[in-house]
C-alpha cells in the first residue's frame, strides 16, 4: 500500500550527535551564497561587521586563558618547590592576581559574544522577516498556472520549514564557523608557543582520527539512507491509513494494513541498529585517540620538564588547548551539513521569488466605473499547455443583466472560460471584452472588482463570522451585513450561535455544516454587490429544501446583473436567459431551457440523462 508513496523529505532518525545522516545538498552553492550577499546580507554588512570583529575578539580571550591558567599552575608547583627547599613557599598574592586576570578576561570574552550573539540574531530574524514579507508578496502576484503545477504542502514549505530552516541556520552557523576558525588558528599558534614537538605528536594524531571517521561514515551511510527511506515508507503508510480508516474498517483491511506495518517497521529496525551501531563507534574511537594523544603529550612533557625546557603549568596549557583544537574540527564538519541544508532550502526560497509574475497593472488603464457588465468573447483559443488547446474558437456576446448558463460534460471547458473571463489565465488567441473593453486593458486588481464570485468550494478564513461576509466589502455597516445575511437565508441561523455574528471560525467549529459554510459566502457576494455574477456549482453543497430559499435569493440578486451560472444538475437553470452548451471547448447549443429541449440534441441528452438518473434512484 505503501510501497508508491513518496518519501518525505525528512532527516531519518540520525540527529545531531547521533551519527551522519543523509543531507540535502543544493545544486549552486557557490550561486545561492551570491545571491544570498547581493540581494539581503549587503544591507547589513555593518552589523555583520560587528559580528565578525566581536566574534574573534571573544575568541582570542578565550584561547588566552588556559595559558594564563597554567602560569598559576606553574607558580603553585615553583612554590611548592620553594617550599620544600626551606624557601619562602607559595606567593599566594601573585596566584590571586593571576586568577584576577583570567577572571577578566573571560568577562570580557562573555560579553563580546553576548554582543556578537545579540547583533547576529538581529540580523538573521531581520533577514526571516524580510524573506516571509518578500514570499507573500511573491504568492499574490503570482499567476494560477505556477499553483496548478505545484501542491499547496510544496508552497507551505517554502514559506514555513525552508524559510526556518535558514533562519536556524544562519544565526547558528556564521558565528560558529568564525569562532571554529579562529580557534582553530589561535590554540594551534599557542600551542606552538608552548612546544613545537607537543605539537607535532598532537597534530600526528589527527589524520589517523580523520580517516577512521571517513571509513565508518563511508559504511555507515548507506544504512542511514535505508534507515531514511523506510522511515518515510513507515509514516506514509500510518498517513495513508489513518486518513482512510474508515474504509480499511469497512473491508476489514486492519490485519492487512498491520502485516503491512510490522514488515516497514522490521526493516526500519535493522536499518537503524546497524547505522546507530556502526555511528556510535565514532566516539570511542574518537575518544581512544585523544587518550592516545593524551599519553603522549604527557610522556613528552614529563620528559621536557625534567630537561628544563617546558615548565609544568605549560603542560597543562598544553593539554587543554590539544582539547580545544580538535573540537572545532568537529564543529565545522557539523556546521558544513547545516550550511548546505540551509543553501538547498534558500535554493528554493530563490527560486519561488524569481517566478515570472503576472502583471498587475497596465498603462492607462481602463476604469470599471459606469460599465454595465456587456461580455464579448470573439474567437478564443485557449490552452493550460500551449500545445494543447482546450478552447478551440468561442465566440458569444452576453448583454449585461442577462442570466448565462454553462453546461456541458466534464472537462468541456466551463469553468476554464470563467477563470479566463477574470484573467486567472489570459487567452492564447483572440478577446474578452467587457463593455466594448479588451479586459487586457484593465490593472487585474480593478477589473476582478467587477466579479462576484461563489464556488463549489467554501473558503472561509479564521475570524468572526461578521469578518468573513464583509472580505469583499470592509467597510460595511453592520445594518448591510445583516441585510445580506437576511438575503441570502442565513441570519436566523447566526442569529442562533454562540455570540452570533461575532462568533469565531476555525476547526474547532463543528456545528457550521458544509451548506451553512456556503451560505456564508453567498451572503459575502450579495454583500460585495458586484457587476458581474460567477457562480461555480454554487449550491452543490446544500439540501433540496435550502435550494430551492437560496435560489429565489440569487434570482433576486442576479436581477440587473449579468450572471454566469456553471451548473451540473440541470434542474437549477431552467430559468436562465440562455443557455450555453459547451462540449470539447466549443460552444455546440445554445438557447433557453425550452428551446433546447425541442432541438433533441446534445443539450436534451444531458438533460434526460439526468432524469432518468433522478427516476432510477427514486425507484
Amino acid at each position: 500500500m505503501a510501497e508508491n508513496i513518496k518519501k518525505p523529505p525528512m532527516g531519518g532518525l540520525g540527529g545531531p550527535g547521533r551519527g551522519p545522516k543523509t543531507v540535502e545538498k543544493a545544486k549552486d552553492f557557490k550561486g545561492t551564497a551570491k545571491k544570498l550577499i547581493s540581494s539581503y546580507l549587503k544591507d547589513y554588512k555593518w552589523k555583520l561587521l560587528i559580528v565578525v570583529i566581536f566574534a574573534i575578539a571573544s575568541t582570542i580571550f578565550a584561547i588566552i586563558g588556559p595559558k594564563i591558567l597554567g602560569n598559576a599552575t606553574t607558580e603553585i608547583f615553583n612554590g611548592l618547590v620553594r617550599k620544600i627547599s626551606g624557601e619562602s613557599g607559595i606567593n599566594f598574592e601573585k596566584i590571586a592576581e593571576i586568577l584576577l586576570t583570567l577572571l577578566g578576561l573571560y568577562v570580557i570574552s562573555m560579553l563580546f559574544s553576548a554582543i556578537q550573539s545579540f547583533t547576529m540574531t538581529n540580523v538573521a530574524q531581520k533577514l526571516t522577516f524580510r524573506l516571509r514579507n518578500d514570499i507573500a508578496q511573491k504568492m499574490n502576484r503570482l499567476p494560477m498556472k505556477y499553483f496548478d503545477k505545484k501542491t499547496n504542502g510544496e508552497v507551505l514549505s517554502i514559506i514555513t520549514n525552508d524559510v526556518d530552516t535558514f533562519s536556524q541556520n544562519m544565526n547558528q552557523s556564521i558565528t560558529q564557523i568564525i569562532t571554529s576558525v579562529c580557534t582553530i588558528i589561535g590554540v594551534l599558534i599557542m600551542m606552538l608557543s608552548i612546544s613545537v614537538s607537543m605539537t607535532l605528536i598532537s597534530l600526528l594524531i589527527l589524520p589517523f582520527t580523520v580517516l577512521l571517521v571517513r571509513i565508518i561514515i563511508k559504511k555507515s551511510q548507506k544504512y542511514f539512507k535505508a534507515q531514511q527511506d523506510y522511515l518515510g515508507h513507515v509514516n506514509g503508510q500510518v498517513e495513508e491509513v489513518y486518513g482512510g480508516h474508515n474504509v480499511v474498517k469497512v473491508f476489514n483491511g486492519e490485519e492487512k494494513a498491520i502485516e503491512e506495518f510490522s514488515k516497514m517497521n522490521e526493516a526500519l529496525y535493522h536499518s537503524g541498529w546497524k547505522s546507530q551501531f556502526m555511528s556510535g563507534l565514532m566516539f570511542p574511537i574518537m575518544r581512544l585517540a585523544g587518550n592516545v594523544g593524551y599519553v603522549g603529550i604527557a610522556i613528552l612533557g614529563g620528559y621536557l620538564a625534567v630537561k628544563g625546557k617546558i615548565t609544568v603549568g605549560n603542560i597543562q596549557s598544553f593539554t587543554q588547548y590539544n582539547r580545544q583544537f580538535t573540537e572545532p574540527i568537529n564543529q565545522i564538519a557539523q556546521i558544513s551539513s547545516q550550511l548546505q541544508a540551509m543553501a538547498a532550502a534558500l535554493e528554493r526560497i530563490f527560486e519561488f521569488l524569481e517566478e515570472p509574475e503576472e502583471e498587475q497593472t497596465v498603462e492607462n488603464p481602463v476604469t470599471i466605473q459606469g460599465l454595465k457588465g456587456n461580455v464579448t468573447f470573439e474567437h478564443v483559443k485557449f490552452g493550460y499547455n500551449e500545445d494543447k488547446t482546450i478552447i478551440h474558437n468561442f465566440n458569444e456576446t452576453i448583454k449585461d443583466g442577462q442570466k448565462v448558463a454553462i453546461v456541458g460534460p466534464t472537462g468541456a471547458g466551463k469553468t476554464t472560460m470563467v477563470k479566463l473571463l477574470m484573467r486567472f489565465y489570459d487567452v492564447n488567441e483572440g478577446a474578452i471584452s467587457i463593455d466594448g473593453h479588451n479586459i487586457k486593458d484593465f490593472n487585474r486588481g480593478e477589473l476582478r472588482k467587477m466579479f462576484g464570485m461563489v464556488l463549489q468550494d467554501t473558503w472561509l478564513f479564521g475570524g468572526t463570522i461578521k469578518d468573513n461576509i464583509k472580505y469583499g466589502k470592509p467597510e460595511a455597516t453592520d445594518e448591510e451585513i445583516y441585510e445580506a445575511a437576511k438575503a441570502a437565508h442565513v441570519h436566523h441561523f447566526i442569529q442562533t450561535l454562540p455570540n452570533g455574528y461575532n462568533m469565531i471560525i476555525d476547526e474547532e467549529s463543528g456545528n457550521i455544516s458544509q451548506g451553512q459554510k456556503q451560505l456564508l459566502t453567498i451572503a459575502r457576494v450579495i454583500l460585495a454587490n458586484p457587476q458581474i455574477l460567477i457562480l461555480d456549482e454554487a449550491t452543490s453543497s446544500i439540501d433540496t429544501r435550502t435550494e430551492q430559499q437560496i435560489q429565489a435569493a440569487m434570482d433576486n440578486l442576479m436581477k440587473g446583473r449579468t450572471s454566469f451560472i456553471i451548473a451540473h444538475r440541470l434542474s437549477t437553470i431552467k430559468n436562465a436567459d440562455i443557455i450555453l452548451v459547451m462540449n470539447e471547448g466549443d460552444i455546440v447549443e445554445q438557447g433557453t431551457h425550452e428551446e433546447l429541449l425541442e432541438k433533441g440534441g446534445f443539450y436534451a441528452n444531458l438533460y434526460n440523462s439526468q432524469f432518468q438518473d433522478c427516476n432510477d434512484e427514486i425507484a
